[in-house]
């Protein structure tokens, strides 16, 4: 039903904008450009995952190591 709406709404708007197009793009060049925009954002995903681990491994408080004597280390 939202899909219907959105379509409903857009329709009059791009069918009025057909005429005054300068640089005489049609529907197949928006979504082509649309398609690359959203293979863009995709990538930005695994990136900001990767930044927000790297920031976390960054912030991370190291355990103390304890030295083990070497007498109980071989029993």
């Amino acid at each position: 039903m939202g899909t219907g709406i959105l379509i409903g709404s857009v329709a009059p708007v791009w069918a009025a904008t057909e005429g005054r197009e300068a640089d005489n793009s049609s529907l197949f060049v928006w979504m082509f450009l649309g398609f690359c925009a959203l293979i863009v954002v995709a990538q930005l995903i695994p990136a900001a995952m990767m930044l927000f681990g790297v920031v976390k491994g960054v912030k991370k408080e190291t355990a103390e190591v304890v030295p083990v004597a070497a007498e109980t280390a071989i029993k």
